[in-house]
């Protein structure tokens, strides 16, 4: 049940659910995906190394996070190395820099792995640096006329399949998580592949005190939450030109941006802390998600969601089941929060993307298979005014 106080806040802005919640709703069809008043889901498709299944939940009035799913060529010649790509990207202080991640990373991975002939740890890095600099110039190019954009940011996640290797790349909050058959016991283990970047981390905190040891404000604590100087919890992200360079840091932004002294080094970080991973045939399937998922559902928790539920839609059941465990957190029915609109959403719990990879072993033995290519971009086709 909803609490009183939370009703006074509720009542005035409730309003009947105009989405159809059945696992199987084909209002909005579309090859891309379906839209469903605040969701955008792709409940099954293939990739060349499998099955896949995509959702979104907005909650922010602008939904602020961004995805996309990449299958096919990793670079922009013929006979280059084929593969999938996920990004999940989670923006904060606006949607720009996550709009401007789902436009142009995947860009600058085809574009160094054409000239390095090959995916790489440093394909990767460099193409997370290259994003970071060509939105830090548009910010620059702005700065006049809208200023606050030097205020937006986002958290990438990435994950790329090729040649029988798995790359994770992190800059930030979001996780990935893959579900490894442990054939002895047949059970399912979730086993965490990304390194996430929240000053919640004592190992975060302890890293950025390293790095700025002359800083004694570097991370604050305040209203139980540690941020970098009192502001943001992230420490890692592309965007956020107000905490990369002091140029950025002054007016006409806003003044709760503003630093009271300038800095002479970047505060926070773009480059990705990357993992590279073999697969093998016990490696059944991946959850890639922003943190909005993972405030709600256990690592273990979702992966034996996944294990035990059929394919199709798997993506939207796990994100109800964060949403049953939001509102229960709230002492909401599941059916009361449904029925909350964008914005108000928010209070309760945060946009939501998951994309979920199963794994098919034979095919990603087979190094040069060439299977359909395929570009989706999770929550393409969401309208602004779009309600619950």
């Amino acid at each position: 049940m909803v609490t009183t106080s939370l009703r006074k806040i509720i009542t005035p802005c409730w309003k009947p659910s105009v989405q159809s919640d059945g696992e199987n709703s084909s209002r909005g069809r579309d090859a891309g995906g379906r839209v469903d008043g605040l969701w955008w889901y792709k409940d099954s498709g293939e990739h060349i190394n499998g099955e896949f299944s995509m959702a979104v939940i907005q909650a922010n009035n602008t939904l602020e996070d961004q995805s996309q799913l990449e299958s096919g060529p990793m670079s922009s010649i013929e006979s280059g190395p084929q593969g999938t790509f996920v990004g999940i990207y989670d923006g904060h202080g606006g949607a720009e820099a996550a709009r401007f991640v789902n436009k142009h990373l995947f860009d600058n991975i085809k574009k160094f792995t054409t000239e390095n002939q090959e995916i790489s740890e440093d394909v990767i890095n460099k193409a997370f640096l290259a994003t970071e600099e060509q939105f830090l110039s548009v910010v620059k190019k702005q700065w006049l006329s809208t200023p606050q954009l030097a205020s937006v940011g986002s958290c990438c996640l990435v994950g790329i399949i090729c040649g029988g290797l798995l790359y994770i790349a992190n800059a930030g909050d979001s996780r990935a998580v893959l579900g490894r058959l442990e054939k002895e016991v047949n059970y399912v283990e979730a086993i965490q592949l990304s390194s996430e970047h929240n000053a919640n981390l004592e190992s975060v905190r302890e890293e950025l005190r390293i790095l700025h040891p002359n800083d004694p404000q570097i991370v604050l604590l305040k209203h139980k939450v540690w941020r970098v100087k009192g502001i943001i919890q992230v420490s890692r992200s592309i965007g956020d030109a107000y905490l990369k360079n002091s140029e950025f840091n002054r007016e006409p932004l806003l003044p709760k941006f503003r630093l009271p002294e300038p800095f002479d080094k970047p505060i926070l970080k773009a480059e990705p802390c990357i993992l590279v991973h073999k697969l093998y045939p016990e490696d059944r399937f991946l959850i890639f998600a922003s943190d909005g998922l993972w405030e709600h559902l256990g690592n273990q928790e979702a992966v034996d969601i996944v294990h035990n539920c059929p394919r199709n839609g798997i993506a939207r059941r796990l994100v109800k089941a964060a949403l049953r465990e939001a509102a229960k957190k709230r002492e909401m029915r599941y059916s009361d929060l449904k029925n909350l609109d964008r914005g108000l959403r928010r209070h309760f719990h945060d946009d939501i993307t998951v994309i979920v990879l199963f794994l098919d072993c034979h095919l990603i033995s087979r190094s040069f298979y060439r299977g359909p290519t395929i570009s989706i971009r999770g929550s393409e086709g969401v309208p602004a005014d779009a309600k619950a």
